[in-house]
């Protein structure tokens, strides 16, 4: 029985059809073990699809979990402003941090870009098992922040297979030689206009010349933060920062 004059103690991610009792996995039932959580304690769903809920906790072994859920008690949440951050495919766990602080901020796709240095960097963040191990580090944070939708996860790519993929333009290339992408003499007006969506940051050590050139060919529009050399995962963070506080 749903109890809604208390609060959920912690929150787990709920893929899928919801029906007046949902089954979660052992990994679940181990993080609620973890949390020290018990029968009746009252916790949030989320399904990553913009889906939300409270539920009680009904029975908790070893390898499961089962919660019951009023469905008259769902939330549905509307998608966020859709921001796609053209991420660098570089150190493992310097991406891990990105994607889950890009979660925390609201992120709606996340597209790893494999650029001409990012060869040189070990261990680098890319393949199968690591995209699976960075879309359970977004869960984790989808939990934490008690969100209600994960990003849309895309294999990592070169530069000119995206740009001719997506035919993405007029996106926001973080860099530190573009006009300042907030204050008083900014050309980016992302709060008056629609915003068009893409985000890009640099690998390690920075663009090459061609890689630049390609994004300016594109409709892509140079944006810095500052004098200060940032890196990769500053950068992004505090451009998601800016373009989530102007565009709600």
């Amino acid at each position: 029985m749903e109890h809604p004059d208390r609060a959920p103690v912690s929150t787990f991610h709920a893929p899928g059809a919801w029906g007046p009792v949902v089954e979660l996995d052992e990994a679940a039932a181990h993080h609620a073990s973890v949390k020290r959580l018990k029968l009746g304690d009252v916790v949030r769903l989320t399904s990553g699809d913009g889906r939300r809920a409270r539920a009680t906790i009904t029975d908790l072994g070893k390898h499961r979990l089962s919660l019951a859920l009023d469905g008259a008690l769902v939330e549905r949440i509307a998608a966020p402003s859709h921001v796609e951050l053209w991420a660098p495919v570089g150190d493992r766990e310097r991406m891990l941090l990105l994607a889950e602080k890009a979660v925390e901020l609201g992120l709606s796709a996340w597209r790893p870009i494999s650029y001409r240095r990012s060869r040189s960097v070990s261990p680098r963040g890319e393949g199968e098992a690591f995209r699976e191990k960075l879309r359970l580090r977004m869960i984790s944070a989808l939990e934490q922040s008690g969100g209600a939708w994960l990003p849309e996860q895309f294999a990592e790519m070169s530069l000119d297979v995206a740009l001719q993929t997506t035919g993405a333009s007029h996106g926001i290339l973080l860099d530190a030689d573009g006009e300042p992408f907030t204050g008083p003499s900014s050309p980016f007006t992302i709060h008056q206009s629609p915003f068009t969506g893409q985000l890009a940051v640099g690998p390690e050590g920075g663009l090459e010349p061609e890689e630049r050139e390609l994004f300016l060919a594109a409709g892509w529009r140079p944006a810095s933060l500052g004098a200060n050399v940032l890196r990769f995962e500053t950068a992004a963070i505090a451009a998601l920062a800016i373009v989530r506080s102007l565009i709600g």
